[in-house]
């Protein structure tokens, strides 16, 4: 039999064997797509884990925040007659509380005016200066009193409106007055006689000692009026005595010149409405705080369910989850578990781990609630528990608190020794100042440094005793909006010997009072030779015997140290031993910290994503070079075959030939 010819020249199928020999050529990248498949499965898991544990992060997030433990409910009997609020220093107990008085401001009233518009006086700019006090003594008739005294509070700061031609009708002074913003306020009342309108005046503050004297210097229009001194010219009349609020607490009298009162019970502020008796109680939040834990076990065990589905084996479909056997994931799980199981450190009671409280693991993974004893320990130790979950620092000492911390604060017990208390700067002058009035003169004005900051102090003229010059000076320097606005303010009193003490209300070493002249009376008549005071002194101690950092009364782990970044408030006392301070790290911060690590921009699963999807990009880098050399490879699979056609073809037609040769011969031989 002769040769078949193929394909062109010999009827072979080549391009059915070419894709035959490509689909064998072709495996690797069927391999290819299978292992970038199963790292997009992965990229998913590790998507789904990431936010298990974001919702798991989210579930405990109360319990980070100490104010969930702080929070306290304040139920009023009648809250007709007062409401309350509390802060965290508030502890839970149960008040009668009889309120006889509400505090008032006083309230005066100029003489009628028939118009609102009309300029009153010349025109000539005027002065009022608001001062506030106490009037005692003597007898009110008519809204005039008789008899009185008047005591300036030190406390309040002295207020000063200026009315000139601009300003100097009834209408313009209200607004005057109100504009400044100098705790005064003012109004216009009409009571339809001929001269209906009257100024009316009130103190921004209730209270006995927010009573108003006025002082006008200029019009003498104006001075005639609105002159007010309770203990002298009085060219207003009272419509409404200050009084302080009145009440008892438990059968304790309390008095208070505000109808909001912080004072009465710690850590809670008293609303008064109206006089009346009721009861009040304060309750720690025990609900609230339950129903956070509940949410913290809910949170856990759903994280642990997505986890179980991703790194799982179920024996019914014989698959396991995508991430089974998976380092990451079982790492996690690890660090998680180790972490809830370990007892806290620094707490310095009796309830150190979630089993105290019955909170426990079960045989499956999951976490479950004795809610028995969890409410037993809320009720009994309510206290105790907040260390457990978020950063707590205690002190022994009644009168160091603990302030702050940072991430590199290790918890623990240290114990605090006090070497030197911090100290406020003074200056004492050397000018006695009781042997008779202090005269200050015109447009007086001195220059004052607290705190590192220095300003101009005006001094209002007038002849002062000892005591009223020490007010004077107080009230004029806190007034200041320089050191008012960054909270520096100082007290101003008048020694045994009779000088005056300037004593600045902050602490350590950039506490200090500096005197210096300006213009009018000098500062000499003030304080004599002594322009400069003693500044304060930081507080100084150690925490665990390693010295740390004072700065004013706060004192602050070093640098470097167990206790770095520990700040306490020590508020006196002695020097010396001051017992421990207990910090701990509850299970809700160390995993906010654990999950920072884990979740976190450069956490392990971001690494590992990173890790997957570069061997993505390998996969897609090994399939261009594979897809191109599956390009030549048909190529030259083509070229080898089309070579083989020909040879086909050739043999072919030499067969052919060979056949008709013998053919010829075989016919001639027969003939």
């Amino acid at each position: 039999m002769g040769i078949q010819s193929t394909g062109i020249g010999s009827n072979l199928d080549v391009n059915s064997l070419i894709s035959k020999l490509m689909q064998v050529e072709s495996q690797p990248l069927t391999t290819l797509a299978k292992k970038e498949a199963s790292y997009q499965a992965k990229l998913t898991a590790y998507g789904s884990l990431s936010g298990a544990l974001s919702s798991f992060q989210s579930g405990f997030a109360g319990l980070n925040n100490v104010s969930t433990f702080q929070n306290m409910s304040a139920t009023s009997g009648d809250s007709t007659i007062l409401s309350a609020t509390t802060t965290s220093v508030a502890t839970a107990g149960n008040y009668n509380i009889n309120v006889t008085q509400l505090a008032k401001s006083q309230i005066i009233s100029s003489a009628g005016q028939a118009s609102t518009t009309a300029s009153i006086g010349a025109g000539t700019s005027t002065t009022l200066s608001f001062q506030f006090g106490t009037i005692s003594g003597g007898s009110l008739s008519n809204g005039i009193y008789t008899g009185a005294t008047y005591t300036q509070d030190a406390t309040q700061a002295l207020g000063t409106v200026t009315i000139d031609s601009t300003n100097n009708s009834l209408q313009g002074i209200r607004d005057a007055i109100n504009a400044a913003n100098k705790g005064v306020s003012a109004s216009i009342v009409g009571d339809g006689t001929a001269t209906p309108y009257h100024l009316v005046l009130s103190s921004a503050k209730t209270g006995a000692t927010s009573s108003l004297k006025i002082t006008v210097t200029g019009d003498a229009t104006l001075q005639s009026l609105l002159n007010y001194d309770p203990a002298a010219t009085q060219n207003l009349t009272e419509t409404t005595t200050a009084t302080n609020a009145t009440l008892t607490v438990n059968g304790i009298s309390i008095i208070s010149a505000s109808n909001t009162n912080t004072d009465a019970i710690q850590g809670a502020t008293l609303i008064l409405s109206k006089v009346g008796s009721t009861t009040l109680s304060l309750a720690n939040n025990t609900s609230g705080v339950q129903t956070s834990i509940n949410a913290f076990v809910k949170s856990y065990n759903d994280f642990q369910a997505t986890l179980k589905s991703l790194t799982g084996y179920d024996a019914s479909t014989k698959k396991g989850g995508v991430l089974i056997g998976d380092a990451t994931a079982r790492g996690i799980q690890n660090q998680i578990r180790t972490t809830l199981s370990t007892a806290v450190n620094g707490l310095g009671g009796g309830f150190t781990s979630l089993a105290s409280i019955g909170v426990s693991f079960q045989k499956d993974g999951t976490m479950a609630v004795d809610s028995t004893k969890l409410q037993t320990a809320l009720t009994n130790n309510f206290s105790e528990i907040a260390g457990l979950f978020t950063t707590i620092g205690k002190a022994t000492d009644s009168l160091t608190t603990y302030s702050s911390s940072t991430s590199a604060t290790v918890q623990g017990a240290y114990p605090l020794n006090i070497s030197t208390l911090a100290t406020q700067g003074a200056l004492t002058g050397d000018a006695v100042l009781t042997s008779g009035n202090t005269t200050i003169a015109a447009n007086t004005s001195i220059n004052v440094t607290l705190d590192g900051v220095t300003a101009a102090v005006a001094l209002a003229a007038g002849s002062y005793s000892s005591s009223a010059l020490a007010t004077l000076i107080q009230t004029s320097i806190n007034g200041t909006s320089a050191f008012s606005s960054i909270g520096s303010k100082l007290t101003a009193t008048i020694t045994g010997g009779g000088f005056l003490k300037l004593t600045a209300s902050s602490y350590g070493t950039t506490s200090n009072v500096v005197l210096a002249d300006g213009t009018g009376t000098t500062v000499a008549t003030l304080s004599g030779t002594v322009t400069t005071g003693t500044a304060g002194v930081n507080v100084a101690g150690s925490l665990n015997s390693i010295s740390a950092t004072g700065s004013g009364q706060y004192l602050t782990g070093s640098a470097g140290t167990p206790a770095e970044g520990l700040k306490l408030l020590i508020n006196g006392g002695a020097t010396g031993a001051r017992g421990t301070v207990n910090f701990s790290r509850g299970y809700a911060n160390q995993l906010n910290t654990l999950f920072a690590s884990v979740i976190g921009s450069s956490g392990t699963i971001s690494t590992t994503t990173d890790g997957v999807n570069k061997s993505i990009k390998d996969i897609g880098k090994q399939r261009d070079i594979l897809t191109s050399r599956l390009v030549d490879t048909e190529a030259r699979y083509r070229a080898q075959f089309t070579a083989l056609d020909r040879v086909i073809s050739g043999l072919s037609n030499t067969s052919s030939f060979l056949t008709q040769q013998l053919s010829a011969l075989t016919g001639t031989k027969q003939n």
